[in-house]
């Protein structure tokens, strides 16, 4: 499973709270941080996924999330 695979995956299991990048690396041991955050944009230009500022529902920051919609 690539690691794009691995958060969608990630992403629809948790929905439908949102998750931020910093814990969706944490989740899958992704590093760089950076890489997580990648893959969530690419996964935000898909219409089943929205991306936007909320309260992450894992570290429960108000920061940028994405969940399956």
């Amino acid at each position: 499973m690539t690691v794009l695979e691995q958060v969608e995956y990630l992403i629809a299991q948790r929905s439908p709270k949102p998750l931020c990048d910093d814990c969706i690396a944490k989740l899958l041991k992704i590093t760089p941080r950076q890489h997580a955050n990648h893959k969530t944009r690419i996964l935000a230009k898909k219409p089943a996924f929205d991306r936007r500022g909320d309260v992450c529902s894992s570290c429960g920051n108000t920061k940028l999330v994405i969940k399956k919609t």
